[in-house]
């Protein structure tokens, strides 16, 4: 059965390779197919222009094969490529998340469409026709009865061989291997990624120098080619309609379409409408009947002055009413133009606010800190357009290691790829937003062999040059930053008298590796170490609190205390605690204990030992030194250096392990000061007679309260 099996596989294969690569061009009798119906009905061809999409469902008359999705048999038919048959089926029956990618492929084949023809009106003006004709635009229409979306441009349209040639063969398709399948649903395959919602597709189309003609396909291995006799004449260009599969209903909601020509075709040269409708409130004649019964509830008084006025009511306006109604027409979805094409000279600051706003998807008023618009030209073209944002994003250090999610959008020809790119910046100008659009990075290749591609890495060079230059000419107009004659820039800050205050999460990060700045090494204050002034005197004080030291780090041998030392560094604070020079600090912690999927077991490692240090000058001290050096073993001279450990740890910015007893250790304090015994305790509580209350009255009694 297998060997069976094995060699059914190799016949299938061998069968499949002898196919010829071009498509093998059938002519069908009508006796030949099953599906077959009768030929459509013919009406005549209007005269004059077309204005568009129809928008009268009685304008474009189907016929019975179109509502059976069935080829018409007055078509001549072909067979597809092998590739292109093959490349189907993949499209077809393999499950892809996104399937919004049809509706760009087909609107980037009508802008290239719409392309060619403005490139052929340089040179004679007269084959843009007239009238509606001429308007270089793209249209989509709905059809939610019957399941269809439709969209049209005014192109350069394609003729009968036209159709055979761009359709059938995969040259044309838009890609020219279907070996990795990575290829679909993600940069672009061209017009059959149409049926990844679509089980039947009619393409209508009208070149200058041909008749109407109708291309047709359920995808199914063969296409009809018809001269078109049934449909409204296009004057020009290209209609696709696809009959949607019972899936892809959401395609059918203008909602839908709208968000994805915002996503991927918001930039595309030429107008893209949307056939869409609005409610609207308008005047209307009252009718007799309405306006009698609005008479009748006059009073008599009211009629006597309604008769002396009859002559001026005469002259009067008919009496309206507003009412709503529901309308229909063009909606223009790409209003947002693609400033970057033009010459940074020529766009002003307003213009750069605003794409700003609009690309960031940032609704406030605040203005971008700099920004950099520069064309980029040599083996790899591209243009960019880099934001520093005026703030930072609020996950922008939560999502610091997300791969998949980038501020830089990446086009290639104004048509929208992706945003999931971290490979065109690295990771510390990941708080960059702005795009970048090339005219040679290729469209249908793998994502993969798009990352590895040779065009985006020297992409990626210039846009870190450029950016480090906008940041650099940012901090030479810095106001915090002076001067001198030389017009060298210099810290405003003396370092050798002052102190910086590092309050963002990411200055720990930061700090751990810059060390120093101009030969100046960086002390943290909160770590030990710190050297202020002088220590001569230290020294010899540390002999005298020797015993002190000594008594309290043994006190403290359960709190994970590494010393206890005299600090150089404090003024009135009693003490503080500090970590190692090479651990966390105490803010280092907090951070770390604060992330979603923290393990304390592995923090241990990273936890600095704490020092504390205490204030040899303070009255506190003093007298603890001398309780401890009357009696060392006095249980309220321990609780009170416990109390004291504790205090400086939530004052240096710790948090405790066990809050409770650091309570108990404040409410054991405040009965001393109150001269209450230790041993006290709260009186028990007087049981009171249960009385019977219905349950109405404890009703009352909640809503009173």
């Amino acid at each position: 059965m297998r060997k069976r099996a094995i060699v059914s596989v190799l016949f299938l294969f061998s069968l499949l390779f002898l196919l010829p690569d071009q498509g093998r061009k059938l002519h069908a009798n009508a006796e030949d197919s099953s599906d077959e119906v009768t030929d459509p009905p013919k009406v005549e061809k209007k005269l004059g222009g077309h204005g568009g999409l129809s928008t009268d469902s009685d304008v474009v008359q189907e016929s019975e094969s179109i509502s059976k999705k069935s080829l018409r048999s007055s078509g001549e038919k072909f067979e597809f490529q092998a590739e292109v048959s093959r490349l189907m089926d993949i499209i077809i029956n393999s499950l892809y998340s996104n399937k919004d990618i049809f509706l760009r492929e087909l609107i980037s084949n009508a802008s290239d469409a719409l392309d060619k023809i403005r490139f052929l009106a340089l040179t004679d003006k007269d084959v843009l026709g007239e009238g509606d004709t001429a308007k270089l635009e793209i249209q989509i229409k709905l059809d939610k009865a019957k399941k269809i979306l439709s969209i049209r441009d005014r192109g350069i349209g394609m003729t009968k061989e036209d159709l055979i040639k761009n359709l059938g063969t995969i040259a044309q398709s838009g890609t020219s291997g279907i070996g990795d399948l990575n290829l679909i649903g993600q940069f672009g395959v061209g017009f059959y990624s149409a049926y990844l919602v679509a089980d039947y597709i009619e393409v209508i189309s009208k070149h200058s120098d041909d008749n109407q003609h109708v291309w047709e396909s359920k995808a199914d291995g063969k296409f009809t080619v018809s001269e078109d006799t049934w449909n409204e004449p296009l004057g020009r260009g290209t209609e696709i309609r696809l009959h949607l599969r019972d899936d892809a209903g959401g395609y059918l909601e203008g909602s839908k379409l709208k968000d994805l020509v915002k996503r991927y075709s918001e930039f595309i040269n030429f107008p893209i409408h949307l056939w869409a409708s609005k409610e609207v409130e308008t005047e209307v004649p009252v009718e007799e009947d309405e306006s009698a019964e609005e008479e009748s509830e006059t009073t008599s008084t009211e009629e006597e002055k309604e008769e002396d006025a009859e002559e001026e009511d005469s002259e009067k306006k008919q009496k309206t009413k507003k009412v709503k109604e529901t309308v229909h027409e063009w909606e223009l979805l790409n209003d947002v133009k693609a400033m970057w094409l033009r010459s940074p000279k020529e766009v002003t600051d307003e213009e750069y606010t605003k794409f700003y706003h609009s690309l960031a998807k940032d609704f406030s008023e605040e203005k971008p800190t700099a920004w950099s618009h520069f064309n980029a030209e040599g083996d790899v073209e591209f243009k960019a357009v880099l934001y520093v944002p005026p703030k930072a994003a609020h996950d922008q250090y939560e999502s610091y290691y997300n791969s998949n999610k980038a501020n830089l959008k990446l086009f290639v020809r104004r048509v929208f790829i992706s945003d999931e790119f971290d490979e065109l910046l690295p990771k510390y100008l990941s708080f960059l937003k702005g795009l970048v659009d090339s005219d040679t990075l290729p469209l249908n290749v793998s994502r993969e062999m798009l990352q590895q591609h040779s065009s985006l890495k020297t992409i990626k060079k210039n846009l870190i040059r450029k950016t480090l230059d906008m940041i650099r000419k940012l901090a030479e107009e810095d106001p915090d930053e002076v001067h001198d004659d030389d017009k060298k820039v210099q810290w405003k800050i003396d370092f050798p008298g002052s102190v910086i205050f590092f309050t963002d999460p990411v200055d720990e990060y930061l700090m751990q590796y810059l060390m120093d700045y101009e030969d100046k090494k960086f002390q943290n204050v909160s770590k030990e170490g710190l050297k202020v002034g002088k220590d001569s005197k230290v020294k010899e004080l540390k002999e005298a609190f020797k015993d002190l030291t000594k008594w309290w780090k043994e006190s403290l041998a359960g709190e994970n205390v590494d010393d206890v030392k005299i600090s150089n560094r404090l003024a009135d604070t009693l003490c503080v605690v500090v970590t190692s020079k090479f651990g966390w600090s105490a803010n280092m912690e907090r951070i770390m204990q604060s992330q979603t999927l923290s393990d304390a077991k592995k923090q241990a490692y990273m936890r600095g030992k704490r020092v504390l240090e205490i204030n040899l000058r303070h009255p506190i001290i003093k007298e603890l030194k001398d309780r401890v050096a009357s009696d060392p073993e006095d249980g309220s001279v321990k609780e009170t250096a416990q109390l004291m450990y504790q205090t400086a740890l939530i004052e240096s910015g710790f948090i405790l392990n066990d809050p409770k007893d650091f309570a108990g250790r404040i409410y054991n304090s405040v009965k001393s000061s109150l001269k209450i015994s230790p041993d006290a305790v709260p009186e028990e509580e007087v049981e009171a007679e249960e009385t019977e209350t219905s349950e109405e009255d404890e009703i009352r009694w909640w809503s009173e309260h």
